[in-house]
């Protein structure tokens, strides 16, 4: 984990707070070969465990700040239903459709858990082909670990992807709600594009298609 080494805030130059972390080696996931991708699952899955057992008493709660990244699937639901209408004759509405209502029927009635927010491959440093170092904390926060899951469908596939289930001790209430802030990253992207971007639309597809075929 990066550790802060200068943090600042907003001013006429720059209107953002902003962060300096300490150097750590290692290329992004999306890159860097990776030697074992099982080995590799199951590391970031015991990192998550690691990461959701640390006292989450004085965590800041899902908003705005983060992107309600741990907070309800349900503030996602209007946005996701829309992009679904408009996708209409790109992707398989219905079984899409039977995905996200299976997530919004679940609801968290579990304890707070720290999540990081943004677990993707581009936040993954490789190093010596395994996971060295997980960054980019900027939508940390408590609540509901199942933002935590889209890597399952992202990255992991077979193997991989069990592997890193197994190592996470989660209900199938929680998969369920990660299979839908996944869906719903997937879904907004390929609707918002309005340019040829073929390689954004097809990484779209392919989740959308991994997350409606992993039952």
């Amino acid at each position: 984990i990066p550790r802060p080494l200068a943090m600042g805030e907003p001013d006429g130059g720059y209107p953002w707070r902003w962060s300096v972390y300490r150097w750590l080696p290692g290329e992004a996931a999306v890159v860097a070969p990776i030697a074992d991708l099982n080995r590799f699952a199951a590391a970031l899955a015991e990192f998550l465990s690691t990461l959701q057992r640390i006292d989450a008493g004085e965590g800041p709660a899902a908003g705005p700040h983060n992107f309600w990244r741990g907070g309800p699937l349900a503030t996602y639901e209007a946005e996701t239903r829309a992009a679904i209408a408009k996708l209409d004759g790109r992707i398989d509405v219905r079984a899409v459709t039977e995905v996200w209502d299976a997530a919004m029927a679940t609801t968290y009635d579990g304890a707070p858990v720290w999540v990081h927010g943004d677990v993707a491959a581009g936040n993954l440093l490789v190093e010596a082909g395994r996971l060295g170092a997980v960054i980019d904390f900027g939508c940390l926060g408590v609540g509901d670990p199942a933002c935590d899951l889209a890597i399952t469908w992202t990255l992991f596939e077979g193997e991989s992807r069990a592997a890193f289930r197994a190592g996470l001790a989660l209900d199938p209430g929680v998969w369920a709600r990660g299979r839908g802030w996944t869906l719903w990253k997937a879904l907004i992207t390929l609707a918002a594009l309005t340019d040829p971007n073929p390689r954004r639309a097809e990484t779209a597809q392919r989740v959308i298609a991994a997350v409606v075929a992993d039952t």
